[in-house]
This record gives C-alpha cells, sequence and structure tokens, in this order.
C-alpha cells in the first residue's frame, strides 16, 4: 500500500515538471498588451489580450493562458505582422437562470458549475501561449504584459 502512494505522489509531481517552456520560440514579441473593456450594458465587461508579433506568421496558435483562464487565440494578419488576440468576460450579468423551488426536485435541475483546473501558476501580468508545430504543443511564457488604458463601449 505504501509503494502504491508513493507512486501516486511521484507521478503527481512529475506532471508539475513536465511542461517546459520554449527559451527561442520561432517568432518574436514586438508588443504585449491587455485592456479591460466594459459594455453599454450594466454587468457586461471583459478583458482584451493583444500580442503583436514582429513580422506576419503562418505558425498554428492554439491557446492564451492569462489571469486564470483560458482562452482561444485569434491570428488577425495586417500590413506585414500578425497580432495574437485573446478575449475573455468578467461579466457579472447572469447567464443561466438558477431554478429556485420549494421542491427541490425542480431545483435538481439546475446545472452544476465546472471548474477548470488552471495549469500554471502566473503572475498578474504573466501569460503563456501554446502553439504547434509538426504536431506537438509548445509553450512560451510571456512576462511583462503591460496594462493599457480601459475601454468604454455604448
Amino acid at each position: 500500500m505504501k509503494s502504491l502512494y508513493l507512486l501516486v505522489i511521484f507521478f503527481g509531481f512529475s506532471q508539475c515538471a513536465s511542461t517546459q517552456f520554449d527559451k527561442t520560440p520561432p517568432f518574436e514579441i514586438e508588443s504585449a498588451t491587455y485592456t479591460q473593456w466594459v459594455g453599454g450594458i450594466e454587468g457586461v465587461s471583459g478583458k482584451s489580450i493583444q500580442i503583436k508579433l514582429s513580422k506576419k506568421t503562418t505558425i498554428a496558435f492554439d491557446s492564451l493562458f492569462f489571469q486564470n483562464k483560458i482562452m482561444k487565440i485569434v491570428v488577425e494578419n495586417s500590413e506585414g505582422t500578425s497580432f495574437l488576440i485573446g478575449n475573455y468576460s468578467t461579466s457579472t450579468k447572469q447567464k443561466n437562470e438558477l431554478i429556485l423551488h420549494s421542491n427541490p426536485a425542480m431545483e435538481s435541475k439546475n446545472e452544476i458549475p465546472k471548474k477548470k483546473k488552471f495549469p500554471f501558476s502566473l503572475k498578474k501580468n504573466e501569460a503563456i501561449i501554446r502553439y504547434k508545430i509538426q504536431g506537438v504543443s509548445n509553450y512560451y511564457k510571456i512576462e511583462n504584459l503591460q496594462k493599457t488604458s480601459s475601454k468604454f463601449f455604448q
């Protein structure tokens, strides 16, 4: 029983160290910023991350990890350069209606919230880009995203 317990602990720690960050990725970042945005309706808000590359690229960018959120990267090409864009909502507006009823059987129809485990420990201004080359996932850590002024939409 002890050996099984030690084996589980060993595999748990080996998974934490398994993610290696690229030191020299096949792209060069010119700037990396994030912006808080507020919508025209009360409670609607989010954050937008924009990473400007020094030149246009054909790399398959997959995901962006930032402030305990995982988002898909959208690549936009403009004027000979590529922009990696990620957005996520911080809205306080309730999306799904909860059923509150005196009969507990009616409340059992409510969805159980799903909490995904965030795979990295990052500072507030750090992000990780996941990209694929020949089907292999690679990771690059950006250590100093600059916060820009908030945007307000009507």
